[in-house]
């Protein structure tokens, strides 16, 4: 099949969606919450579709599954978007040259923006409201899984746009076989930029096929240190909830390191993930102290692999270090520089963890669960950036945005 269709009908909606102004913006993104809701029937019933193919086991089944309430939740994340400051326009600099010249430095869409995912059905609602937000035509690869429930979103989305006489093809959801992905990966002169979101399998596939260029929103391998000041009762709540909050998204917990003045308060910390049927992968000494306590149909052994693995279940693994400076080796040698966290009442370590984790959120005394373009108060999120060139973290409107110089003379010309 050739795609080159959609790529060009993609590239000619830039210059209708660029000319609209901010008040339609705001007014279609407001009517597509709306729509959402109204045709929350239509959604669900495609859903279950999907979800009928895929077993309740898999990992993914969580992200895939939508219900009322999480279309609700999307409808209010497209109004959040709305009522957010649109940087299309917004001067980043000025300056007039001792010629006259005067230069501007103004934020401008990136134009095409691809994204491939897989069984994430709200990311074709986030993906198209903060590209639309800011001037960007949307192109999307979604995955087989989600295939039902992309195509009624997409119609929901389409049926609104038709309302306002605005381009359908400022989003375009490609067909969802393998063919898609690979022209995708290859559509130079088209699309502008990739943003991958999924496992680091599809991140790595992406990244070494892609002839245009990517912007890696990375698996997460989250770690939490308890340090030796650490408070028990935080700790314990701190760690439940980035562990159990939502299993399969990328900010989960997937191992905790203890410091070994406090290893004797492990049982403590982690008796509510015994609740919640959570899997233990612990080292020799986290597992002999466990041993007695946590439920042994729950607790193993853990191997090299499963540090520095995301696990996306109920599923942890949990070490023993000596001091911080442990903590810190371990996590730079397994971090996916996505979300870190230590809980501790010392403040010296709180600075030197800050200062010395290298990953895109880093916290203290909290949970990694707010990893979230929305928590962060940016409306939603396109992904989380875990790479360092042109954004880090959770990617919004100003991540959707380049810029371009604007020179304006009156006759000037250079020596």
């Amino acid at each position: 099949m050739n795609h080159t269709i959609y790529f060009e009908q993609a590239k000619q909606a830039t210059r209708n969606i660029i000319s609209l102004n901010k008040e339609t913006i705001n007014l279609v993104l407001n009517n597509l919450a709306i729509a959402l809701i109204e045709n929350s029937p239509f959604i669900l019933a495609e859903n279950q579709k999907d979800l009928e193919r895929m077993p309740a086991t898999d990992p993914k089944y969580d992200r895939l599954k939508l219900t009322k309430d999480r279309i609700q939740d999307i409808a209010n994340d497209v109004k959040n978007v709305a009522n957010l400051a649109n940087p299309l326009g917004n001067i980043i600099q000025e300056k007039t040259l001792p010629n006259n010249l005067n230069i501007k430095k103004v934020r401008v869409p990136l134009g095409v923006v691809g994204v491939i995912y897989e069984a994430r059905p709200n990311v074709t609602v986030d993906v198209f409201t903060l590209c639309f937000k800011t001037g960007n035509v949307a192109v999307l690869k979604g995955g087989s899984d989600a295939a039902f429930s992309n195509l009624a979103i997409c119609k929901v989305i389409h049926d609104v746009l038709e309302k306002h006489q605005i381009n359908i093809n400022s989003l375009t959801l490609l067909p969802a076989d393998r063919s898609a992905t690979e022209a995708l990966l290859n559509a130079t002169g088209y699309v502008d930029v990739l943003i991958p979101r999924g496992s680091q399998s599809l991140i790595n596939y992406v990244r070494d096929h892609s002839k245009i260029p990517v912007i890696e929103t990375g698996a997460g391998i989250v770690h939490t240190f308890f340090d030796a000041s650490a408070d028990l009762e935080k700790g314990k709540i701190i760690i439940a909830n980035a562990k159990t909050r939502r299993v399969s998204v990328c900010n989960a917990l997937d191992c905790v390191l203890v410091h070994e003045a406090r290893l004797k308060d492990l049982p403590f910390l982690v008796s509510p993930l015994a609740a919640k049927e959570v899997e233990l992968y612990a080292d020799e000494d986290s597992y002999h102290l466990l041993k007695s306590t946590y439920p042994a149909h729950l607790l193993h052994k853990a191997m090299p692999e499963h540090f520095g693995t995301e696990f996306l279940s109920l599923k942890m693994a949990v070490k023993m270090v000596k001091d911080i400076n442990e903590a810190l080796d371990h996590i730079a040698s397994y971090s996916s520089k996505h979300s870190e966290a230590i809980i501790t009442e010392n403040a010296e370590n709180i600075a030197l963890f800050l200062n010395q984790v290298d990953a895109a959120a880093v916290y203290a005394n909290a949970s990694t669960a707010f990893t979230d373009g929305a928590q962060f108060g940016l409306g939603a999120e396109i992904g989380i950036s875990t790479q360092k060139l042109h954004a880090r973290g959770p990617m919004a409107l100003e991540e959707l945005t380049s810029y371009k110089w604007l020179v304006t003379g009156n006759g000037q010309v250079r020596a």
